[in-house]
């Protein structure tokens, strides 16, 4: 094979490189994005919560705090279930 039909090899070889890398980069891209945007709606879905709970508490406080204690004895409750079966 001649020099130039060598060059002209290596010269396509390193377009066919640039063309992948420029894909790859541009997924990665398009993924950092997604990753954001997802970031931000359970954010934004996390805070939403966390303001509903507030106004439950500040709404209902007996009923918060009697919900609270019931959920820790279930806890509770399913913590020494749990121990009593590894013994």
């Amino acid at each position: 094979m001649s020099t130039p039909q060598l060059a002209e090899q290596g010269a396509h070889l390193v377009d066919q490189a640039t063309a992948s890398a420029e894909k790859a980069l541009g997924a990665t891209h398009r993924g950092i994005e997604a990753v954001r945007e997802s970031s931000k709606q359970w954010l934004s879905r996390a805070q939403h919560a966390s303001d509903s709970t507030t106004d439950f508490i500040k709404q209902e406080p007996v009923k918060a705090v009697l919900i609270a204690a019931a959920t820790g004895a279930a806890l509770m409750g399913l913590i020494a279930l749990l121990a009593r079966q590894r013994d």
